[in-house]
């Protein structure tokens, strides 16, 4: 739809035709709600090139690109830009404004434009207040959440003013002060929704209180109150962590039974959680139910089963694995490959690691950046520098070229190797698979660290 709306502004564009203001602003505010920030501001300069003259909506429009992007500097140009052509900031200027500044962690900034609105006859509102509040919860600056809502005055605190204060108390483990708002806020007829109930529930959870969880569903239960993902996740991540996979997997039950679709997030939960309890089976089919759903598992979803196939001393079987995807109608791509054959030379074993990739290429399947390098690093750290040294002129040949996110990927990954792997990047630099541009970019990185 976008797209067909930007062809349409080209066609007049190119014709001479100039679209209404009206029309201009809808055509900006639409892709900054898909956040497309870069083709606003080429479409917007278009739109000056051809004598639209902004006003106070598009300038709007314009400071919330700059607010989804964080862009502070591009916001305070267009601030400037509206005083010099005498377009006077509305509510949505300012809170937009506030709600950037805040997110930066920009408060000094965010209560000068308060007081610039205040100086201007514009009043705060509750969407101001709760910018403020919220960026200093986000810090954990609690005194000053708690002061800036004593200094609500002329509107009423909502919803969000509660839950963002209550949110703000559990992240600094102040579980009284969080219950005490949430009596507060029901006191004074603002009953806690789904939000503010997920907001403590996480709480608990993190802390390993799952009676004081159940307890919490029961009341939303008696309240009326409905969980969705959030709640569902929040209590099956929680029965994962402590090994109660039979509770996970009720919690699941109810999740379907509510007509709620687990996401890639409560996956990822349950494989993790057998992956702890040793229950294999069940973690490999919860895989295939991932990938099924539409779902990639990620490095860290396949590391979890090869590091139980490599403590169940089964090898053998994780080598099959990805024959096992194909058997299950699952098309196995570079991603499984390059994720076991990383976690195997990882674990110092190469062997296998090995193994996985001649299958692969015998499958027409080529290998990238991260599996030559995982691999010319298991056989180095191993003791056989020569196989280490003929992957690389493998990788030279194929012009597979170490990158700055690669090198500073793989030296996070072996930070306890310190000794082994500066070995590893000087005979990289020397096989020239590390371009004068890396070096210069890692340099600098090194510098600033």
């Amino acid at each position: 739809m976008n797209h067909d709306a930007i062809q349409v502004f080209e066609h007049m564009r190119v014709h001479g035709l100039k679209p209404h203001l009206p029309a201009c602003t809808v055509l900006l505010n639409s892709l900054v709600k898909v956040r497309l920030t870069d083709t606003v501001w080429k479409i917007y300069k278009k739109m000056v090139k051809i004598g639209i003259v902004p006003n106070l909506r598009i300038y709007n429009v314009l400071i919330h690109a700059c607010c989804k992007s964080l862009d502070v500097e591009k916001a305070e140009e267009l601030l400037s830009e509206m005083e010099f052509k005498c377009v006077s900031p509305d509510h949505f200027t300012y809170n937009t404004l506030i709600s950037l500044y805040c997110k930066r962690g920009m408060h000094y900034e965010a209560l000068c434009i308060q007081d610039r609105m205040n100086k201007s006859g514009i009043l705060p509102d509750i969407i101001t207040y709760n910018s403020l509040i919220h960026g200093y919860c986000k810090q954990g600056r609690m005194r000053e959440a708690l002061r800036m809502f004593k200094e609500i005055k002329d509107v009423t605190p909502n919803h969000v003013t509660y839950t963002t204060l209550i949110d703000g108390y559990c992240r600094v483990n102040s579980y009284n002060e969080a219950m005490c708002l949430c009596e507060e806020m029901e006191a004074k007829g603002l009953f806690p929704g789904t939000v503010t109930y997920n907001t403590i529930l996480r709480k608990l959870c993190e802390e390993g209180r799952i009676k004081d969880a159940n307890k919490l569903l029961n009341e939303m239960s008696g309240k009326k109150v409905v969980p969705d993902n959030i709640t569902c996740n929040t209590l099956i991540n929680a029965y994962c962590k402590i090994g109660d996979m039979k509770s996970a997997l009720k919690v699941r039950g109810t999740m379907l039974s509510a007509v709620l679709k687990p996401d890639s997030f409560t996956y990822k939960a349950l494989i993790h959680g057998f992956c702890r309890t040793h229950d294999l089976e069940n973690a490999k089919d919860f895989v295939y139910l991932m990938i099924n759903d539409g779902f990639s598992p990620n490095y860290c979803t396949y590391s979890w089963l090869v590091d139980l196939y490599c403590n169940q001393n089964n090898e053998e079987m994780l080598v099959k694995l990805p024959d096992e995807f194909y058997q299950k109608g699952i098309i196995v791509d570079i991603s499984v490959y390059r994720a076991l054959i990383r976690r195997l030379c990882k674990k110092e074993r190469v062997g296998y690691a090995q193994r996985l990739y001649d299958i692969m290429v015998c499958k027409g399947i080529v290998g990238d950046i991260v599996v030559f390098t995982s691999l010319s690093y298991a056989y180095l750290k191993a003791g056989d520098t020569h196989t280490g040294l003929k992957i690389f002129d493998e990788m030279l040949k194929k012009r597979l070229m170490i990158t700055h996110k690669i090198h500073k990927s793989f030296t996070a990954s072996y930070a306890s190797d310190k000794g082994i792997l500066g070995i590893f990047w000087n005979l990289a630099v020397e096989r020239g698979l590390i371009s004068r541009s890396t070096l210069k970019q890692i340099h600098r990185a090194e510098d600033n660290a």
